[in-house]
């Protein structure tokens, strides 16, 4: 493996890293904002799981290595500037306690760095059907749901007193918890291994056909895990607390919901923003009260970043592939 190679994987492997702690809100947010569980437990009990859901297929890793960009045509040095334009507005965000996609950072900054440094190679087909169009469809999947699984289950225990309702789903709410930190760890670690199987396959260590290395699944997993176990506390206070008050009841809700829309995704292999539908679940449990339950102010913040993400880390990933590009045309960097 090259030096380059080399430090393509570790800057990938914390870039994972970074993804464990922005997005530890993701599955422990409503666990802990409702006093379901204590933050050190939520940490310990997603970072686990995240580390279990992250090996149960590797379909959206297949997606993020073959199906955005033409493998046979990136390099190690597009991966790295890709990389690091994911990693600079993933940190961005977090400093700001923004929950934008980490997933997006990633695919943004892959597709400007390879824009910058061929002119093309980006595979528009499976971005729209893969990354945009889910990206479209599964926060309105999640904010539909969540307002139907809220309406069913006050339904079904419309003759039961509220606060007897509550505490029960207080105890029982640490397993949507757990679920939704499954389909996180479904999700999100793929997408890592899917850019180190590209940088493995451009430093011709590794074939396309072979599918995903298993001590790239094992890595990933790990780091992840370890990231989501020192999770961010901003994030964590803007989705448990800012976006609308949540009852135990209904951060079970929002939980179940964001986890079976993004089961679903992950079987199908689409890199989706699993901040999007949890983000899109707690408005749609909120909004089923009363448009006014949801802090609509901070909403729009928080929408304003989903757009923002796939531009701003393409446009850095771009800055950073061309500098590269000038360096090695200088003689500054070497091409291998």
């Amino acid at each position: 493996m090259s030096t380059l190679c080399i430090a393509v994987v570790l800057t990938a492997l914390f870039f994972e890293y970074t993804n464990g702690f922005h997005d530890a809100a993701n599955a422990i947010a409503t666990s802990i904002s409702t006093r379901a569980l204590k933050p050190w437990q939520a940490l310990s009990m997603a970072g686990t799981l995240n580390f279990v859901g992250a090996l149960l297929s590797t379909a959206v890793a297949a997606t993020v290595a073959t199906g955005i960009v033409d493998p046979k045509l990136v390099d190690l040095h597009c991966v790295l500037a890709g990389l690091v334009g994911a990693t600079a507005w993933n940190l961005v965000t977090w400093y700001y306690g923004i929950p934008s996609s980490s997933s997006h950072c990633l695919i943004g900054g892959i597709v400007g760095a390879t824009l910058v440094t061929y002119g093309t190679g980006v595979q528009w087909m499976n971005l729209a059907e893969k990354v945009l169009a889910p990206t479209i469809l599964s926060p309105l999947a999640g904010f539909v749901i969540g307002i139907a699984m809220t309406l069913l289950m006050a339904w079904i225990f419309a003759k039961h007193p509220h606060g007897k309702v509550n505490r029960g789903f207080r105890h029982i709410q640490p397993l949507s918890a757990a679920l939704l930190a499954i389909s996180h760890g479904q999700n999100d670690a793929q997408k890592t291994m899917g850019i180190i199987f590209l940088a493995l396959v451009a430093d011709h260590q590794w074939d396309v056909a072979n599918g995903v290395p298993t001590w790239v699944k094992l890595v990933c997993a790990l780091v992840m895990a370890i990231g989501t176990m020192f999770g961010g506390k901003r994030i964590i206070k803007t989705m448990g607390t800012k976006i609308t008050t949540l009852r135990n009841a209904d951060a079970f809700a929002a939980d179940l919901t964001a986890s079976s829309v993004l089961l679903t995704t992950g079987h199908l292999g689409f890199p989706i923003s699993t901040t999007h539908v949890i983000t899109s679940a707690i408005m749609g449990v909120g909004a089923t009260y009363r448009m006014r339950a949801v802090r609509w102010g901070i909403t729009r913040a928080i929408m304003a970043a989903w757009l923002l993400t796939l531009p701003a880390s393409a446009l850095i990933g771009g800055f950073v592939a061309y500098l590269l590009k000038l360096l090695m045309q200088s003689g500054l960097l070497s091409g291998s």
